[in-house]
């Protein structure tokens, strides 16, 4: 692994295990990186086994992993960490995040990949990591819009605010004069009628 370009031989000693407190401490008096690496050696598998939950890919999980040690060269530096464990937990998890968010960063993704919990959950479009620069993605995009212009006014307004403006229910039925139930109705059965469209 690349932290061993920082690690420093280790001694054989009783001495008992440094806390992490210590090693943010002692990095951040000397900005020495084999310090850094020694502490982030420990909680390695942590972050891969956050990243791989997350990206459910294995290099770029690994790469995940290399390029939060980095962030961790500055971060640790701004910020006055206590718990360590739990806080590391959170930066991977935010890590990935945002790469799922690069990954989808199309203004229709949220449309094409993903629906509330009380909607029908079939994404309308497969929409991978591999297809977000292809050409393909913007044909199914193009049809995806020519099939929402089909669909009655209703629905179509419905689906518009909620998944491409981000309104919430409540918002929805506010600017559109639906009641919640309407509101819901018209996008279950929006979002059936685009799948339909688009499968033609």
């Amino acid at each position: 692994m690349f932290l061993k370009l920082f690690r420093k031989p280790r001694a054989s000693s009783g001495h008992s295990r440094k806390e992490p407190a210590d090693y943010i401490a002692a990095y951040r008096a000397t900005g020495d990186l084999a310090v850094l690496g020694e502490l982030y050696e420990q909680h390695m598998d942590l972050v891969y086994a956050v990243c791989f939950n997350y990206l459910r890919d294995e290099d770029e999980a690994k790469d995940a992993v290399m390029n939060l040690f980095e962030q961790l060269v500055t971060d640790l530096r701004k910020h006055d960490v206590q718990q360590f464990g739990p806080w590391l937990h959170s930066v991977a998890r935010n890590y990935c995040l945002m790469q799922l968010r690069k990954m989808q960063a199309h203004p229709k993704a949220a449309l094409v990949t993903g629906t509330g919990a009380d909607l029908d959950d079939e994404p309308i479009m497969q929409l991978s990591a591999d297809d977000a620069d292809k050409s393909e993605l913007e044909e199914d995009l193009t049809t995806m819009e020519a099939c929402l212009k089909t669909l009655p006014h209703e629905q179509q307004t419905c689906l518009t605010l909620f998944y491409l403006d981000h309104k919430t229910y409540t918002e929805v039925a506010e600017l559109t004069g639906y009641d919640l139930k309407q509101v819901k109705s018209y996008l279950q059965n929006g979002r059936r009628n685009l799948k339909i469209c688009m499968r033609k």
